[in-house]
């Protein structure tokens, strides 16, 4: 594999800059024990890290530092991730890195694609936030497209669809119990909580220009399955949320981005993975939102996913609908409170602007689903 598919952190975007000397000092104390040998590169180079940031993500922001090694052996280059909180004001219980942290250190020892945790810093006198440092997986992250020069095969693209289907059934069957991880969530009365708290968030970041969604919300409400299973559920995981094999692209070596999380149904977190998976004859409104490459030939639809899963997992769904629902109501509810800033001037970011459209086509897809499963 040619080196440029790996994937890469840019320029620190301005206003976002680390306070590098701080990190450093801390990280030269504060690393020994977690990994002596990063501590070991730390304290024998001779300058400061270099520091990239990732564009990838709207909610934490995610940087790359690079040690080159002291003057006499330029080997030891090693390379950190360091996660931190936005700036600015936060909601209740947003942004938690220690959460974060500790989860990730708790599951390590049980599901082999989460990255080694190296430090957290509680001392928010130190960056201003709280942050943590984590092993960096050097690999692709599939995003939109495939990156130039990375040509696929279509039994190599299912190759690599199986195998992210596999990584995220493995993290639904491992024992949360026994790996110390009850305390993630609440766990029973996950899907009645999840349809109220979605239902508020929309309706309280609801502008005059999007549904009102009752109709759908109800629906929900009512037809919430009997039968919840519960384990650990990722919550946003997608293809540009895992890293592959740097030498063999259908491999997944890590999966990113834990932020959200929780002891939850493992369906309902299929459902949030297939709101967005855009397949290659969807409609025009789809293709304008995708980005992750389920497009290509060899991909699984959204049905075969769900018959792979189902079958893998060793449980029987007689009808998807209401997971499917729940995953394109859930992403209009998050799509809908990054809109609501914009619309009321707390953002000015252009990609924001036409998000109520893409409202409307989520709402359009709920309503199909719920009449074509002729469910009231």
């Amino acid at each position: 594999m040619q080196q440029q598919v790996v994937d890469k952190a840019d320029s620190v975007r301005a206003g976002e800059e680390l306070n590098v000397n701080a990190v450093h000092n801390w990280l030269k104390v504060h690393t020994h024990e977690s990994n002596p040998a990063v501590a070991a590169a730390i304290r024998s180079s001779d300058t400061l890290p270099k520091v990239t940031q990732y564009s990838g993500g709207a909610s934490n922001w995610t940087y790359c530092l690079e040690y080159q090694g002291s003057e006499q052996d330029h080997s030891q280059q090693t390379s950190l991730i360091l996660r931190r909180a936005p700036a600015g004001t936060k909601a209740k219980g947003a942004h938690d890195m220690g959460r974060e942290y500790r989860l990730q250190h708790a599951l390590k020892p049980v599901y082999r694609y989460v990255p080694e945790m190296l430090g957290l810093c509680e001392d928010e006198s130190i960056i201003g936030t709280e942050f943590y440092v984590m092993e960096k997986f050097t690999g692709v992250i599939p995003r939109k497209n495939l990156p130039r020069g990375l040509e696929t095969t279509e039994q190599q693209t299912k190759q690599l669809c199986t195998n992210l289907l596999d990584s995220l059934i493995e993290l639904h069957k491992v024992d949360y119990q026994k790996a110390g991880l009850d305390h993630l969530g609440k766990g029973a009365g996950y899907i009645e909580r999840q349809i109220s708290g979605w239902s508020a968030r929309y309706s309280k970041a609801k502008t005059w220009n999007v549904p009102s969604g009752k109709k759908i919300m109800r629906w929900l409400e009512n037809n919430m399955p009997a039968n919840e299973r519960i384990c650990i559920t990722h919550n946003d995981f997608r293809f540009d949320n895992v890293v592959l094999k740097p030498d063999n692209y259908t491999q997944i070596i890590g999966v990113l981005d834990w932020e959200l999380a929780t002891l939850g149904d493992p369906l309902m977190d299929l459902g949030n993975t297939l709101a967005y998976w855009v397949e290659s004859d969807d409609d025009f409104l789809a293709q304008s939102t995708r980005r992750q490459p389920t497009h290509l030939p060899g991909m699984l639809t959204r049905k075969q996913v769900v018959a792979y899963y189902c079958k893998e997992m060793e449980i029987d769904v007689d009808d998807f609908t209401f997971y499917e629902v729940y995953g394109l109501f859930r992403l209009a509810g998050i799509a809908q409170q990054i809109y609501y800033r914009y619309h009321h001037k707390q953002t000015n970011n252009p990609a924001f602007k036409n998000f109520w459209i893409f409202i409307h086509y989520l709402m359009w897809r709920c309503n199909k689903a719920i009449k074509a499963s002729g469910k009231r």
